[in-house]
């Protein structure tokens, strides 16, 4: 277990480093459901979350041989870059105009609860994606990934105190959002 301080994934990102495929799986098994929700919840597209996924990986399996302990955690920089990542596809979706809206999944639901279900994920997922790009990043790695208020700070490049207003703000649009669907459940 990894003292106070140390890198958990450290033995693992050297075994990367010298192509042990055992250490290759094992950290993919531990890191990329985290990666991978992180860029649905900030693209809402599986397919390009698969692939920021993936090239955020990529990445790490050519920074393996060369890094350096200390400086950050594995799992921390893992994040930033996956949130550039995920931050350049943001942007390049604005700059470019689309010739017709993107095909929507059929969501066809079997029955009046799975209806529902649908329904209010659907209209939480838009609330979330309705903030601004601060605020849900902020949710989204303090809620949805898990990572502590130093930490998310940390990705983002705030202060904490920055961070706590973010997730203030954001949590008060949201409540706002989906002020009936708090009351409904009530």
């Amino acid at each position: 277990m990894a003292s106070e301080g140390e890198d958990p994934d450290l033995a693992l990102l050297e075994g990367v480093g010298r192509g042990e495929q055992a250490a290759v799986r094992r950290l993919l098994d531990a890191r990329l459901p985290r990666i991978l929700a992180l860029a649905r919840r900030l693209l809402a597209d599986p397919d390009e979350a698969q692939d920021v996924a993936q090239e955020t990986f990529l990445r790490a399996w050519k920074q393996a041989p060369s890094w350096r302990p200390g400086q950050a955690r594995f799992d921390t920089w893992l994040h930033r870059v996956a949130l550039n990542l995920c931050r350049d596809r943001l942007r390049r979706r604005r700059e470019t105009a689309m010739a017709q809206p993107p095909e929507v999944a059929d969501l066809a639901p079997t029955g009046e609860g799975a209806l529902l279900g649908v329904q209010i994920g659907g209209r939480i997922e838009a609330a979330l994606a309705a903030l601004p790009e601060r605020q849900r990043e902020a949710i989204v790695l303090c809620h949805h990934q898990g990572l502590g208020n130093k930490e998310a700070a940390a990705l983002l490049g705030v202060s904490v105190e920055t961070l706590e207003s973010l997730l203030g703000r954001g949590r008060r649009a949201l409540r706002a959002a989906l002020a009936d669907l708090m009351e409904a459940v009530r």
